[in-house]
């Protein structure tokens, strides 16, 4: 399932024609101003390419949860304002998204003019992809084009239910996700090597269950290593267990075996007597933690070993984070990790989310080939499911 199948912007001919663009502009504000712009501006090479062909474009996007009410605090007057910048040019704001002053607006676009809808979730029928919404948003344009990553695992009516009403295809950010992670996935350099951290391991079985007909090596690292540790017999203190997921933390590392897949889990950790900053630290063996303690952070010597594993690799896939890096005291691990992918030479693609953050932080996010703009749709890739706003748009 690459969906590189789909229609693109470039397929089909938008001059003088409205189109509906779906854009993922679900950036952090705080008093008013965008703290990151990522977003908006992974969306510019398709709205520039719309405007240079000469069509008129409606944009569209979600921001926050404001739970299918009117709420000022997550209106996209920021989103329209950088835009402006970025773009040089207007850009019109609707202040609605399907009521009388966007449908006006809407009517009176000239070629190559630009607008952009109220956020999207003021209306509950958006999450809900009620048949009757996603017609009325369809109905101001001739043409749909998503290019939201970040919302295509969701079946809403922005992101799936216009395409029943409009032709549907992609823009230039959706098929740049699809064609790295695809390739990745389908045709990888070897070895392939995937690192998956974060707390749970029910947020990874897909993924682990998918990854290991495909990957050399799967390394894991965050809370979700020490059920398996523990599957294993290995003592964990207080550390966080999925006590209903033993077993299968077992028939995964089974799985793994059986398929030849070196899986790799945490030598040492760095521990904690609390879940605070500040507490009491030191360092044991990943299986035999102290009770009390818990592993907050891979170790010393998991980091080489990790290290050595990333340095050979021809593509790394990483989602998530080795511990819990928002604290200094444990994000020595996320570093490190960091570090190796971006030295490794290896196609490197970041899936989203708490990985996509901390390589930004650390200052290596230009030295990786991908940093995915969606976390849970990048996840939901990873496990090989089908994305309901790319199973929408049209085949070639």
């Amino acid at each position: 399932m690459t969906g590189l199948g789909k229609k693109t912007v470039e397929d089909i001919d938008v001059k003088g024609k409205t189109c509906l663009v779906r854009c993922d502009f679900n950036v952090p504000v705080k008093d008013g101003v965008i703290t990151d712009d990522k977003r908006i501006r992974e969306a510019l090479k398709t709205i520039k390419y719309l405007k240079a062909q000469g069509a008129k474009q409606i944009l569209c996007s979600h921001m926050g949860r404001p739970k299918g009410e009117v709420n000022m605090k997550y209106s996209l007057q920021p989103v329209q304002k950088r835009l402006r910048e970025l773009l040089d040019c207007d850009v019109i704001m609707a202040s609605d998204v399907i009521g009388p002053d966007a449908k006006a607006k809407a009517a009176a676009l000239k070629d190559g003019d630009i607008m952009l809808l109220e956020n999207l979730r003021f209306h509950k029928e958006e999450e809900k992809n009620d048949p009757d919404f996603a017609k009325e948003l369809a109905g101001m344009a001739e043409i749909y084009v998503n290019d939201a990553f970040g919302t295509a695992h969701r079946a809403h009516a922005s992101t799936a239910g216009v395409a029943d009403y409009l032709p549907a295809v992609c823009g230039y950010l959706i098929q740049k996700e699809i064609e790295i992670m695809g390739t990745a996935l389908e045709n990888p350099k070897r070895p392939f090597v995937a690192i998956l951290g974060g707390a749970k391991v029910s947020d990874k079985i897909g993924v682990i269950e998918n990854l290991a007909d495909k990957v050399d090596t799967l390394i894991i690292g965050g809370g979700m290593a020490y059920t398996f540790i523990k599957a294993k017999g290995g003592r964990i203190g207080a550390s966080l267990c999925e006590e209903d997921k033993l077993e299968l933390a077992v028939r995964l590392m089974e799985k793994a075996r059986e398929k030849n897949v070196k899986f790799l889990l945490p030598a040492d950790s760095v521990i904690g007597d609390e879940f605070k900053e500040g507490c009491k630290v030191r360092t044991a063996d990943s299986d035999k933690i102290p009770d009390g303690w818990m592993g907050m952070d891979i170790g010393e010597r998991a980091v080489r070993e990790y290290t050595r594993a990333i340095k050979g690799a021809g593509t790394v896939v990483w989602n998530g984070p080795m511990g819990v890096f928002e604290m200094p005291d444990f994000a020595r691990g996320t570093k490190a990790i960091a570090k190796a992918v971006a030295e490794s030479g290896a196609i490197s693609i970041i899936g989203g989310g708490d990985s996509a953050a901390a390589v930004e932080q650390l200052g290596f996010a230009d030295k990786m080939t991908h940093i995915s703009t969606g976390g849970g749709a990048s996840l939901e890739f990873l496990e090989g499911l089908e994305l309901p706003g790319i199973a929408a748009l049209n085949d070639k």
